[in-house]
């Protein structure tokens, strides 16, 4: 058994609970505990991972396996950060009636990936409290893309039958107020419904999904080298981030480890993500409360984060660098010193531009209090990554499942308990400060030796998951190799998808107007979520 020590505990345990009801399913990887159980002990076996175990479901997904297993997969993934380590469960569903008892009414955070399941599969949901579609529109007919026998080229008819139709919410004094789908500027479309009683917002309707792409499908209809340039497409300020998670995930299913050399290169690209990311973020929100001179200061370091990228890698935002095998690109002395210049450089103008921010008594008061995420609401719905840990979520995949270099560096994670809109821009300060730190540190260790080993053909039926801590938090990919250098199956999880549904809690309470800082303060991604 090649498995970890903390999860054949964790193995042992499930074994003496359930017995014969559960299978122990061999993985490529001894970090990943893969699991083949009855549907009906899907809840029981989330009862077990939460309570017991101290795992998190962070994805419940689907698969179209009726030709080779004559059933729909569904697979329930946690992380054990504890055991540095991941669960997944795989449950069967038969072709011809296809239900899947619903968990969210205990753990919420799986609400929209279920009702995706729904959507995409024609699976349906037992006990669900909102069976209503959520990935795909009204005008979609019934089809479900997502099955093998769907036609990705399909010219589908069109749609006749009821729109959706928002929750009504009444009272005196109560009124309506639609945002969007279509925003000023470049950002995709999203709908928000505020529910108001004169200024405090009552209720937050949320509706995305308007430019979904199909990008899981696109996967499984070319050769797995071009994925690569597909999944660095998932979300344009975290390409780096899902080019690295798709080929992690690859290189996982094939057995293959990529040179120490690339790991630390990957390493230095996704901090500079991270870094450019978040010094737009903190500028953007300073916009949002009218302190634009620290948003022109904060743009202009943006600004040379974004031509550092372009002379170690020749793209703005890090694409092309990420490949199968390892790094597409090494970067020579005089770039490393480039980038050790940068990392000293930049700092010292991100202190000024923060003292800058301290001092503005009008940011602090318009920031302060605002869009409180309790850690209890944010618990309750798996809330990741930055705005996770500005309510409490103490979990970083970088420190708790090490990917990359980050096993060879050392950082602080911060977290904070209030939840505000202020503390959301503190993690990103914060993160700053130690992205600096783990760059020099990769710098000094970085390994001499090759940047990319080749993975060769692909070995089929093999299934792993690749990992990251992006900027906004943890993406997963997940893959299912098939015969010919193509894959079965790819999942795809952005942070955002997590996200979205806290901005809803929120913005309860506050005023319309402090809507764009605290939607700011999340900054989560449309692209990513739609897919």
């Amino acid at each position: 058994m090649n498995l970890i020590p903390e999860l054949e505990s964790v193995l042992e345990e499930l074994t003496r609970r359930f017995g014969a009801q559960l299978k122990w399913a061999p993985a490529t990887q001894p970090n990943e505990l893969h699991l083949h159980a009855k549907v009906e002990l899907a809840g029981a076996l989330c009862s077990a991972f939460h309570k017991i175990h101290n795992g998190r479901l962070v994805g419940v997904f689907a698969e179209d396996a009726r030709t080779e297993h004559n059933a729909y997969f569904v697979y329930y993934l946690y992380v054990l950060d504890w055991a540095h380590g991941f669960v997944l469960v795989r449950v069967a569903l038969p072709p011809d009636h296809p239900e899947l008892p619903s968990v969210t009414n205990a753990v919420h955070g799986v609400d929209w990936q279920e009702r995706e399941i729904q959507d995409m599969f024609g699976i349906s949901l037992l006990g669900h409290p909102n069976p209503r579609r959520c990935v795909l529109h009204d005008d979609w007919p019934e089809v479900y893309p997502l099955r093998k026998d769907f036609n990705l080229r399909a010219q589908l008819p069109p749609f006749t039958g009821p729109r959706h139709k928002f929750r009504e919410v009444e009272g005196e004094g109560v009124f309506q107020v639609p945002v969007g789908p279509v925003h000023a500027g470049i950002i995709e479309p999203g709908h928000f419904l505020f529910s108001v009683a004169g200024e405090p917002v009552l209720y937050l309707q949320l509706r995305l999904f308007y430019v979904h792409k199909g990008i899981e499908k696109l996967f499984e209809s070319i050769p797995v080298a071009h994925c690569v340039r597909l999944a660095e497409s998932i979300s344009g300020d975290s390409s780096f981030a899902h080019a690295t998670a798709f080929c992690h995930a690859v290189e996982r299913a094939a057995g293959v480890q990529p040179p120490p050399r690339a790991r630390a290169l990957r390493t230095l690209c996704l901090e500079l993500e991270r870094l450019y990311n978040h010094v737009a973020d903190i500028g953007a929100i300073c916009t949002d409360v009218a302190f634009v001179t620290a948003n022109m200061h904060a743009m202009r370091l943006k600004e040379r984060a974004l031509c550092l990228n372009e002379l170690l890698t020749g793209n703005r935002l890090l694409r092309g660098m990420a490949c199968l095998g390892g790094a597409r690109l090494d970067f020579d002395p005089p770039q490393l010193r480039a980038l050790a210049e940068f990392a000293d450089e930049f700092e010292k103008e991100f202190v000024q531009l923060i003292g800058l921010i301290r001092n503005n008594s009008g940011l602090r008061d318009r920031l302060e209090t605002t869009g409180v995420l309790t850690p209890e609401v944010a618990r309750d719905l798996g809330v990741v990554g930055l705005a996770g840990r500005a309510s409490g979520f103490d979990h970083d995949l970088r420190r708790d499942v090490p990917h990359a270099f980050y096993d060879q560096v050392q950082f602080t994670v911060p977290v904070f308990t209030e939840g505000d809109a202020r503390r959301r821009l503190v993690v990103r300060r914060a993160e700053i400060f130690q992205s600096l730190g783990i760059i020099r540190q990769t710098i000094e260790k970085l390994p001499a030796g090759g940047i990319r080993v080749d993975l060769g053909d692909l070995p089929p039926d093999r299934a792993a998951l690749g990992y990251v801590e992006g900027w906004r938090g943890e993406i997963f990919h997940w893959v299912h190799t098939a015969p010919g250098n193509r894959l079965a199956r790819c999942k795809v999880k952005d942070p955002s998808l997590q996200n979205w549904p806290a901005l809803a809690e929120a913005i309860l309470g506050n005023i319309i107007p402090d809507f764009p800082v605290v939607n700011k303060s999340f900054n989560l991604s449309y692209s990513g979520t739609d897919r």
